[in-house]
């Protein structure tokens, strides 16, 4: 009897496929899953928030350094519709909310076609695209959330989200613009899942501004709710927004002397970012003689008052 060895060969690779069951391409990483951020990274930015004038290593230009001077805290009670405003998409990956990813395959070929993310505040919800299609023309509606799709690269998901509306880079002011355009990287390693974040701004940023952030399997974890009503919580006569005049905030210059550092460093710009910045930089004015917040208990979530 004949054997076609074509045929055979055929069967014994697809036998083999089957047995082993192992991804054919980088489309078979699955993110799906319930996720809790892990907050080594940038501890007491991310959960507390930032001090005021804290613009250290952020790349902003001369606009947005004037923005943020002006940001004053109480805005968020004072002005009601930001009771209840969402991150926008690029912040939201370095806030306090959980995460949960789910994926969307098509029925027929099985292939994914779409990532749905969740964040918990305020009910962040977002759709990657995985099919190909455009992102829509400059005049189509900015949102929260924006419109993202994305691309295999190996064994990253390359993520790009446009038509984000203008919100901030960081909770202390620094604003973002509402055409750039925001870039993430998914990796993951077993039950850790990586985000590189980059963000291209060109009303607010000279440079391109790159983060990282960590997320922990959790399969335990519920994402529930999390409505939100508008409510009259502020002493301020209704039109009225919080700010500071040119030159006449006073919280400037807090963070750098709290710890001892250059106020032009805590100023912000492309500089900063680089560490030939130290070479020039002018000395602090005073040193603080001891810690006085976050010197020993800043882990993985736990913030700790004032104290030595």
């Amino acid at each position: 009897m004949r054997i076609d060895r074509r045929a055979a060969s055929f069967g014994l690779l697809f036998l083999v496929g089957a047995l082993t069951g192992s991804p054919a391409n980088a489309q078979e990483i699955d993110f799906t899953g319930e996720w809790r951020p892990i907050y080594h990274e940038d501890g007491p930015e991310r959960i507390p928030g930032p001090d005021l004038g804290d613009y250290a290593g952020i790349p902003i230009n001369d606009a947005a350094r004037l923005r943020a001077d002006s940001y004053s805290p109480e805005r968020i009670i004072a002005v009601t519709e930001n009771g209840c405003r969402q991150h926008s998409a690029d912040y939201s990956m370095r806030g306090l909310a959980n995460l949960r990813i789910m994926r969307e395959l098509d029925p027929v070929t099985q292939q994914a076609v779409a990532f749905h993310s969740r964040i918990g505040f305020h009910t962040m919800d977002r759709t990657i695209y995985l099919d190909g299609r455009p992102h829509p023309g400059p005049q189509a509606p900015h949102t929260w959330q924006g419109f993202s799709t994305a691309q295999w690269k190996g064994n990253q998901l390359e993520i790009t989200t446009t038509h984000l509306k203008e919100n901030y880079h960081r909770r202390n002011g620094i604003p973002s613009g509402p055409n750039r355009t925001f870039t993430e990287r998914w990796v993951r390693h077993g039950d850790v899942l990586t985000v590189v974040t980059i963000v291209d701004d060109p009303e607010m940023l000279t440079e391109r501004f790159v983060r990282s952030q960590s997320w922990m399997l959790d399969p335990g974890q519920r994402t529930f709710a999390n409505p939100c009503e508008y409510g009259g919580e502020s002493t301020y006569e209704p039109g009225t927004v919080p700010s500071y005049l040119p030159g006449a905030n006073p919280f400037i210059n807090e963070f750098a002397d709290r710890w001892g550092l250059p106020r032009s460093g805590a100023r912000g710009g492309a500089a900063t970012m680089y560490p030939e910045f130290r070479l020039n930089m002018e000395k602090p004015s005073a040193t603080p003689e001891k810690c006085t917040l976050y010197c020993t208990c800043m882990n993985n979530g736990a913030v700790c008052p004032d104290g030595p």
